[in-house]
C-alpha cells in the first residue's frame, strides 16, 4: 500500500512536471517563469492528492464500520485500517514537504512575472508593469495573500503536532489541529484566483508563431511578393525560393498566426480531489455529534493506585464487543476535545453498565478525574476508594 501510495505521487509530480514543460498551452507561460511553473504545478498536484487522502483515515466512524463489516475477511486488511492513523501522519508530513517546495517555486514565479513582463501579451501577467514590486502578488491578491495565511496555518498545527508539544500540552495540539477547516476553506480560495493562465487557441495561433500583417510591418521592409503569398493567413511553411527574414527562422521554416493568442484561467482543480473526501468528513462530524447528543450517565467511579480511575457508565441502546474502544467527551472538561478509551467491561445482557480504565497523564485526564473525584485526604496508594455521587454528562 506504501508502494502504491508513493508511486501515485511521483506518477502525479512527473506527469505534470512534463505537461507544463512541455505543453503547448503553456508555452507562453513557460517562457515568462520558466523551472518555477513546472515545480509549482507539480507540487500542487502532490498537495491536492494528500490533502485528499488526509482527511479518510479520520473518518473513524467509516473505518470502524469496514474493520467489522463481514466483506473485509481478510486480517491484512483489518490490520492495515488499524494504520489508518500512521496513513495520516504520513500524508501529513507529505503535505508540509511538499508546501515548502510549492511555496518556494511561488516566490520564483512572483518574481519572474515582474521582471519579465510581457508587453506583447497584457492578459497573461500577473503583475500589473515591469519591475513591479513582487511583494504585492505575495500581499495583495487573493491567491497570494491566502497561500501565505495557509503557511502560517499549516506551521502552526504542524509544530504543534510534534510529541513534546503533545505531551506538554494536549490542547494546544489538539485546538491548533482543528484549524484544518480554516485550511480548506482557504484552499479553495487560493485556487480560485485563476493567476496561471493557458492558451485556448493552438490551432489559430501555433506557439512560436509570427504575424505577417503585424509583426513584419512593424519590425521589417516585407516585400512585395511576400504580402501577396499571405493575402489570408496561412500556417503552411515558408516557399524555399522565398527569403524569409532571419530573426522568423526556426528549424528551416516559420508557421504564420491567423490570430493573436487567447489566453484563459483553468478552472480550479483541487474542488475535484478535496471536495468529496471533506463532505464525507463532514457527514461524519455531524453524525457523531448527533449521535454524541444522547449523554452517558456516570454510576461510579473508582480510583486505583498508580494514578488510574475505573470510570463506570449506562448509555440507552449501546452494545459493544470485548476489546473495542468509545471516544469520551465531557464538555465540561473541553469543548471539542474528546479522547478514545478501551472497554474494561462490557455490557451484557442483564447489566447494562460498561467501564474503562484511564490512567491520569495529561491535561484533559487531570481535569476530568478533578470533576470526577471528591477531595479526599485518603492514601490511594493502598486501597481502590469507590466514590458515588453526581457525576457530569
Amino acid at each position: 500500500f506504501q508502494f502504491f501510495w508513493l508511486s501515485l505521487n511521483i506518477w502525479l509530480f512527473g506527469k505534470t512536471f512534463l505537461l507544463y514543460n512541455q505543453g503547448l498551452q503553456y508555452y507562453y507561460l513557460h517562457q515568462m517563469l520558466g523551472l518555477g511553473l513546472c515545480i509549482s504545478r507539480a507540487s500542487a498536484s502532490v498537495l491536492n492528492l494528500n490533502c485528499c487522502l488526509v482527511l479518510l483515515p479520520m473518518c473513524r466512524v467509516l473505518l470502524a464500520f469496514l474493520r467489522g463489516s463481514q466483506r473485509v475477511a481478510s486480517k491484512k486488511t483489518r490490520r492495515l485500517l488499524d494504520k489508518s492513523r500512521t496513513f495520516h501522519v504520513t500524508c501529513g508530513v507529505t503535505i508540509c514537504i511538499f508546501s515548502v517546495l510549492h511555496v518556494a517555486a511561488h516566490l520564483v514565479n512572483a518574481l519572474n512575472f515582474s521582471e519579465n513582463y510581457n508587453e506583447e501579451f497584457v492578459t497573461l501577467n500577473a503583475a500589473n508593469y515591469r519591475g513591479e514590486d513582487p511583494r504585492k502578488l505575495l500581499f495583495a491578491t487573493v491567491p497570494g495573500l491566502t497561500g501565505v495565511i495557509m503557511v502560517l496555518v499549516l506551521f502552526l498545527m504542524c509544530t504543534a503536532s510534534t510529541y513534546a508539544i503533545r505531551v506538554s500540552n494536549y490542547d494546544i495540539f489538539w485546538y491548533t489541529h482543528n484549524l484544518f477547516f480554516v485550511f480548506y476553506m482557504l484552499l479553495m480560495l487560493h485556487v480560485s484566483g485563476g493567476v496561471l493562465k493557458y492558451q485556448t487557441n493552438l490551432e489559430e495561433h501555433p506557439p512560436g508563431c509570427f504575424n505577417p500583417n503585424k509583426t513584419l510591418r512593424q519590425n521589417l521592409t516585407v516585400p512585395k511578393a511576400f504580402e501577396e503569398l499571405f493575402p489570408d493567413y496561412t500556417t503552411e511553411p515558408f516557399p524555399e525560393e522565398l527569403p524569409v527574414p532571419e530573426p522568423f527562422v526556426q528549424n528551416s521554416f516559420m508557421r504564420a498566426c491567423s490570430e493573436e493568442p487567447k489566453f484563459q484561467s483553468h478552472f480550479p482543480e483541487t474542488w475535484f480531489w478535496i471536495s468529496g473526501p471533506l463532505c464525507l468528513y463532514c457527514v461524519e462530524r455531524l453524525y457523531r455529534y448527533i449521535r454524541s447528543n444522547k449523554p452517558v450517565t456516570i454510576t461510579s467511579v473508582i480510583s486505583h493506585p498508580s494514578n488510574v480511575l475505573e470510570v463506570r457508565m449506562m448509555k440507552d441502546d449501546f452494545e459493544a464487543r470485548p476489546g473495542q474502544y468509545v471516544i469520551l467527551h465531557c464538555p465540561r472538561v473541553s469543548a471539542l476535545e474528546s479522547h478514545p478509551f478501551t472497554l474494561t467491561m462490557c455490557p451484557t445482557d442483564t447489566k447494562a453498565t460498561f467501564g474503562v480504565h484511564l490512567k491520569v497523564v495529561g491535561d484533559w485526564t487531570e481535569r476530568f478525574r478533578d470533576l470526577l473525584l471528591l477531595h479526599s485526604n485518603q492514601d490511594t496508594e493502598i486501597l481502590p476508594i469507590f466514590q458515588q455521587r453526581r457525576y457530569p454528562k
